[in-house]
C-alpha cells in the first residue's frame, strides 16, 4: 500500500482529497498547521472512510520540522496544498504569502530529494493565466504577470517545480485548477471559509442562510453575454479525482515530461448571475443581491480547455453546476 503525504490535508479540497486516496487504497498523513483550518476535520474524514489518516500538526516553514518528519515517515508521494489563498490578504500582505507559499515549496521538495521521494503533484491555479488572450485555455496559453502575490506564488512555484526537475530524480504535475465548489455528498466536509467569505459560491450559500445580507456582484458592464464575470466552476470531489489520477501516473511512470501542467475545470464558464440562478433552481431558496462597481483585479472571463487532462489523464469532470451548488447548500445546512 503506497503511503501519500498530503500537505494541507484538513483544508478545503485537501480533505476531499483524502477522502478519495483512501477510498482508492492509498495510506495517507497528514501534515497541517490549522492556520485555515481545523483538527475536527480529522475526525470527519474518519467518518466518512472509516479510516482515521495519520496526522502531523507542523508549520512548514519550521525548516527542522520538515527534516524531522521526512526521517520519520517514508513515503511514496506528496500532495501539495499546503499554502496561504486569500487573493485580497496577499496584495496587503505580499511578504507572508511569499514565505507561507514559496519557502515551504523548498523546504518540501529539498527533503524530498534527499529521501528519494519522487512522486509531487502540486495544487496550482488558472491565475497563471491572467486574462487569456482566448477562451477556452489551454495549457499552451501563455502565463501573464499575476494580478497578486497570491497569483505570482503560484506561478513562481511552477517555475521552482520545473527547475528543480530538470536536475534531479523529481517527477511532477501541477493542476492547475480553476473555481471549485461544492461539498462531499455525506455533508461531513466542505468549504468553511474563517469570516467574510472571499470566493461568490460561499457567499452565495451564506446570503441565501441569512448569515449575510446580501450579495455584491461586481459589476455587470463586462464583455459577457449578462455582462457579469464568467467563470469555470468545477465540482470538489471531481477536482479531488483529478489529483488521484495525476498521481498514479507518476507512480505508473507514465508521465511524457518530468514536469507536465494540467488545466482542471469543466470547460463551461458560467456567469455570476448563472451561478446565482443556477443556485435558486437547485435549493428553491432566493439569494438577495444587487450589482456593484467592478472589483479591482477581476478579469472577464476564465474557463478552462480540457481536454489535455481528458485525453492523457482519462479525467473528465462528472458533476454539474446544479448538483455542486446543490451540495454547498446542503453542507450549510449541516452546519446548524
Amino acid at each position: 500500500m503506497k503511503k501519500i503525504l498530503v500537505t494541507g490535508g484538513l483544508g478545503y479540497i485537501g480533505s476531499h482529497t483524502v477522502v478519495e486516496l483512501q477510498n482508492t487504497g492509498f495510506e495517507v498523513v497528514i501534515i497541517d498547521d490549522l492556520s485555515n483550518s481545523s483538527k475536527e476535520v480529522l475526525s470527519r474524514i474518519t467518518s466518512i472512510t472509516g479510516i482515521k489518516p495519520d496526522f502531523e500538526e507542523i508549520d512548514l516553514k519550521n525548516k527542522q520540522a520538515v527534516e524531522q518528519f521526512f526521517k520519520n515517515y517514508s513515503i511514496d508521494g506528496v500532495i501539495h496544498f499546503a499554502a496561504s489563498k486569500a487573493v485580497g490578504e496577499s496584495v496587503n500582505e505580499p511578504l507572508k504569502y511569499y514565505e507561507n507559499n514559496i519557502t515551504t515549496l523548498t523546504y518540501v521538495l529539498k527533503e524530498m530529494i534527499a529521501n528519494q521521494v519522487p512522486n509531487f503533484i502540486f495544487s496550482s491555479s488558472c491565475t497563471v493565466y491572467g486574462q487569456a488572450d482566448e477562451l477556452p485555455i489551454t495549457e499552451n496559453a501563455p502565463t501573464k504577470p499575476a494580478e497578486s502575490p497570491y497569483g505570482a506564488t503560484k506561478k513562481m512555484g511552477e517555475i521552482i517545480i520545473e527547475d528543480t526537475t530538470k536536475v534531479t530524480a523529481l517527477k511532477a504535475i501541477a493542476l492547475r485548477y480553476f473555481n471549485p465548489i461544492g461539498a462531499h455528498e455525506t455533508s461531513k466536509i466542505g468549504e468553511l471559509p474563517l469570516g467574510v467569505p472571499q470566493n461568490l459560491v460561499p457567499f452565495v450559500v451564506q446570503t441565501a442562510a441569512g448569515i449575510r445580507e446580501c450579495l455584491s456582484v461586481f459589476g455587470d458592464d463586462y464583455n459577457t453575454p449578462d455582462g457579469t464575470a464568467v467563470r469555470d466552476y468545477i465540482h470538489v470531489v471531481d477536482l479531488a479525482k483529478a489529483h488521484i489520477v495525476a498521481l498514479n501516473r507518476l507512480l505508473n511512470n507514465e508521465n511524457k515530461a518530468t514536469c507536465e501542467f494540467f488545466n482542471i475545470g469543466t470547460g463551461k464558464g458560467s456567469s455570476v448571475l448563472d451561478v446565482i440562478n443556477a443556485f435558486e433552481k437547485a435549493t428553491n431558496k432566493k439569494v438577495n443581491y444587487k450589482i456593484v462597481a467592478r472589483r479591482a483585479g477581476d478579469i472577464t472571463a476564465a474557463y478552462a480547455d480540457t481536454s489535455l487532462a481528458n485525453n492523457e489523464l482519462g479525467w473528465k469532470a462528472e458533476l454539474g453546476l446544479e448538483e455542486a451548488l446543490a451540495s454547498s447548500w446542503k453542507w450549510q445546512e449541516s452546519l446548524k
